[in-house]
């Protein structure tokens, strides 16, 4: 019995910090601090207060974390969707690569400046270059952006966390030798783990497309684990031909967001919970992992300011301004995406790599790598909605549903459309009877305010009405047209 009740106490302890975790969220609205700071520094705190918690070994935490890092990955894909990446796939791939490489470069050049030898300057610039796309949204909380930022900052952050690890794969996997034979290993290992897994994040995407909507399961509640199942074997097959598992679960995410599939509103919520769960995992236990006591002696403090401020001064602003030339953006939008690239669990994933690999100097890669972090989740998150507001960066504000009102149907609807009246379209101001919607078309429902309307000839439609519409399908792009400005 013994036993039993030492479970009981592990299971409370975890339960509750789980539910704090949870309620800080409201705290994080209210501060503007992004949640993961508070999983992140609480769960470092603790760590130095009861120093058992920092006894997990580094390695168990790493896999914990890659397994969070698959559910965050391939739910971004999702959210972001096909039809979306697709007119900015060469300019998020330009920034994600071509980024990562050029912020791990000035890092690199501004660690040695600070006292570390090449190799080390190396990784701690290459640790710190990936962006987190987990932060960036926390901070803005229900707020969507909406344009071509929002895709280009989404993606860039979905994109630079596979390239920032495959090349911290292949600066590890170097061995010491001439300048020119460490280069040619590092670009090899990075080129085939990019392309291996671009082309089975592929295969794969395409694969659970045709299996989530030709193959029916007897339970509702399987199809979801069907898609969390399907993305964990896309990562383990990439991984198994040397292939970058976390670019295959964000493509294959990206190619099942616009899907039409059974069951698929209830895929989506489940992979959004797993991912706010995913989140408060991985920056818990990275914080465990770090002990704050040994800061001032390995002079991490200083070392970690000065990056950070290189970091949001020069490097990534200076970055982005030579890759966003020949993006068409507004000067605004350059300026806000330049400071909206926060730091948050990749990063002191890779530093934990760095100690695994056991070098000189790992331990302060390791803390440098913290406080990065950590300057930029406070200083510059509690900055990103006034940068926003400064930069006139568009936003969508998603409120909340709480309630649903649904019909389920045996088979596929067809032309059936959930549309929001938009200002200054056809249907703003008008009754339904005075739009040219055709014999075949039938609005079922409007809400307003989150009311619903009692639909007639004579109901008139006004901006940020939602409207369902079953119209014909092969003339729905005509009929949408009429509520879109």
């Amino acid at each position: 019995m013994e036993g039993v009740e030492s479970f009981g106490r592990v299971l409370l302890a975890v339960a509750v910090a789980t539910l704090v975790a949870v309620l800080s969220n409201r705290l994080s609205e209210r501060t503007r601090i992004p949640a993961p700071a508070f999983f992140l520094l609480v769960a470092a705190v603790a760590s130095d207060l009861w120093p058992w918690l920092g006894r997990l070994p580094i390695t168990a935490v790493q896999n914990a974390v890659t397994v969070a890092l698959v559910v965050l990955l391939f739910n971004g894909g999702m959210n972001m969707g096909w039809s979306r990446f697709r007119p900015n796939a060469g300019a998020v791939a330009w920034i994600g690569v071509a980024g990562t490489f050029a912020t791990a470069a000035l890092l690199a050049v501004a660690a040695h400046l600070l006292g570390f030898d090449w190799r080390t300057a190396l990784l701690l610039g290459t640790a710190l270059a990936p962006t987190d796309p987990a932060v960036v949204f926390s901070v803005l909380g229900r707020r969507e952006i909406t344009g071509r930022t929002g895709v280009l900052l989404e993606g860039e952050s979905g994109a630079n966390d596979p390239v920032g690890i495959a090349l911290m794969a292949g600066l590890l996997g170097s061995t010491v030798g001439s300048a020119t034979d460490v280069t040619g290993s590092v670009a090899i290992t990075f080129v085939e783990e990019m392309a291996v897994g671009a082309l089975v994040g592929f295969a794969g995407g395409r694969a659970l497309k045709v299996f989530i909507r030709k193959v029916p399961l007897p339970s509702e509640g399987l199809y979801p684990l069907r898609t969390l199942a399907g993305a964990f074997a896309v990562y383990g097959a990439a991984t198994l031909v040397h292939g970058s598992g976390f670019l295959a679960v964000f493509v294959a995410g990206i190619l099942l967001g616009d899907v039409r599939a059974p069951y698929k509103r209830e895929i989506e919520r489940f992979h959004a919970a797993l991912s706010s769960l995913a989140e408060i995992v991985a920056f818990a236990l990275l914080g465990l992992t770090v002990p704050l006591a040994t800061f001032a002696t390995q002079g991490a403090w200083a070392d970690g300011l000065v990056l950070a401020l290189v970091l949001v001064v020069l490097a990534r602003p200076l970055t982005m301004a030579l890759l966003l030339w020949p993006v068409r953006l507004r000067v605004g939008e350059r300026v806000f995406l330049a400071f909206a690239g926060l730091k948050g669990a990749v990063p002191i994933l890779l530093g934990s790599f760095v100690i695994s690999a056991q070098l000189s100097h790992s331990q302060r890669v390791y803390d440098v790598v913290f406080v990065v972090v950590a300057f930029s989740v406070l200083v510059q998150g509690a900055l990103v909605p006034a940068v926003a507001r400064w930069c006139r960066i568009p936003m969508r504000a998603g409120e909340l549903e709480p309630w649903a009102l649904g019909v389920r149907l045996h088979d596929r609807p067809e032309g059936v459309h959930r549309i929001v009246v938009e200002t200054g379209s056809a249907a703003d101001g008008r009754t339904i009877a005075d739009l040219d919607l055709g014999e075949h078309v039938w609005v079922s429902l409007a809400i307003r305010e989150g009311r619903l309307l009692r639909v007639s000839g004579s109901t008139r439609l006004r901006e940020g009405d939602e409207v369902l519409l079953l119209t014909d399908p092969e003339k729905a792009d005509e009929r949408t047209g009429l509520f879109r400005g």
